[in-house]
């Protein structure tokens, strides 16, 4: 029972310190937002990952870098329609 009740303790700390670990109120749209600006964070935070993908897609790497952080902020899109 202890265990159960620290680890309990330690999500909820997690949840508090980390927004992208999402809780029991997290919408599917946050939760893919959170994911796809954790992946653009990560592609331009590792410079070979992006020069690897800036080959790839055969643009200099500033562009790609600034298409990554501009998603970044995009996020995936508009929150659906909540029906009340």
């Amino acid at each position: 029972m202890a265990d159960k009740l620290r680890t309990l303790q330690n999500l909820e700390a997690m949840q508090a310190r980390y927004i992208g670990t999402g809780h029991a109120d997290t919408t599917k749209h946050e939760f893919l937002s959170n994911i796809a600006r954790d992946s653009y964070a990560s592609y331009v935070g590792h410079p070979p990952l992006l020069g690897y993908m800036a080959v790839a897609m055969g643009e200099p790497r500033e562009k790609v870098r600034a298409m990554m952080i501009e998603r970044m902020v995009r996020g995936v899109g508009a929150p659906p329609e909540t029906q009340e």
